[in-house]
C-alpha cells in the first residue's frame, strides 16, 4: 500500500511538472503572439518548438491545445498547429465583443479603482509610452492589451476580464492582418484620458470614452471584404 501511494504521488507530481511546462511555453506563445513576433498563419512545427524550449513533444502538443482553446492557435489534422489567422467576420465579431464588455467594466472600474490601481494603470501607460519611444512597437502593442485587462480586474470583474483577456490576444491577431495605420497600437492619449477619467471615479465618462476608444480602433481596422477573383480569363482581360 505505501509503495503504491508513494508511486501516485511521483505520477501527480510529474503530471504537474508537465503541465507547468506546457503552460510556460503556451505563454511564452502568447507573448509573442501579442507582441506580433509570430504572424497569422505561421505554422508551429512542434519539433521545432520543442527544440526552441527544450521540451518533449508531449509537452508541446499540450501548450499548443492550450492555444487552440484560446483560439490562438488552429490545429489541422495531418498538417499541424497554425497561428490563427481570424477571418474578416471574425474580426468584426471580437470588437463588437469588446464594445459590449468593455464600455461598461470601464464604469465599474471608475467606482472601485484604489490609488494602487491608478498607480499600475500609470505604470503601464508609461511603459507603452516607453517603448514606443524606443520603436518596440510589439511591446507596445502588447502593453496596449494589458492596459485594457487591468482595467477589467480594477473591476473586479474576474469572468469578464477572462473573456477580456481572451479577446484581447485575439485582437493581436486582427490588427497584424487588418491594421492599415503605420503602427499598430492604441493610441496614447486616448489611455492618458481615459486613464484620466478612471482617477476622478468618473463612471460615466470613462464608459463613454471606452466606447470612443473601441470605436476608433476599430476605424483603423481595414475590414472590406475583398472583390471576388475572376472567373474567366475573358473578366480578367476586360477593360
Amino acid at each position: 500500500m505505501r509503495v503504491s501511494s508513494a508511486a501516485d504521488k511521483s505520477a501527480k507530481e510529474t503530471d504537474r511538472s508537465k503541465g507547468s511546462k506546457a503552460r510556460a511555453v503556451a505563454d511564452a506563445l502568447t507573448l509573442a503572439v501579442h507582441e506580433h513576433r509570430l504572424a497569422p498563419g505561421l505554422k508551429l512545427n512542434e519539433d521545432e518548438v520543442g527544440e526552441i524550449f527544450g521540451v518533449g513533444r508531449t509537452i508541446v502538443r499540450s501548450a499548443l491545445q492550450m492555444l487552440a482553446h484560446d483560439q490562438l492557435v488552429t490545429i489541422e489534422p495531418n498538417r499541424g498547429a497554425f497561428v490563427a489567422e481570424p477571418s474578416i467576420r471574425e474580426a468584426r465579431e471580437v470588437f463588437e465583443a469588446r464594445a459590449l464588455l468593455e464600455p461598461r467594466t470601464a464604469r465599474s472600474a471608475a467606482e472601485r479603482i484604489t490609488p494602487e490601481g491608478i498607480a499600475r494603470l500609470r505604470a503601464h501607460n508609461k511603459a507603452e509610452h516607453a517603448a514606443l519611444d524606443r520603436g518596440d512597437f510589439g511591446t507596445a502593442l502588447r502593453l496596449s492589451g494589458e492596459f485594457h485587462i487591468e482595467i477589467a480586474h480594477i473591476a473586479d470583474q474576474s469572468t469578464i476580464a477572462e473573456f477580456i483577456t481572451q479577446l484581447i490576444a485575439r485582437s493581436s491577431l486582427v490588427i497584424a492582418l487588418y491594421w492599415r495605420r503605420p503602427k499598430a497600437m492604441c493610441e496614447t492619449h486616448a489611455h492618458e484620458a481615459l486613464l484620466n477619467a478612471l482617477e476622478r471615479g468618473d463612471g460615466a465618462t470613462a464608459e463613454e470614452m471606452m466606447k470612443g476608444h473601441l470605436l476608433d480602433l476599430l476605424s483603423s481596422l481595414d475590414l472590406r471584404e475583398a472583390p471576388p477573383p475572376p472567373q474567366t480569363l475573358r473578366d480578367a482581360l476586360r477593360p
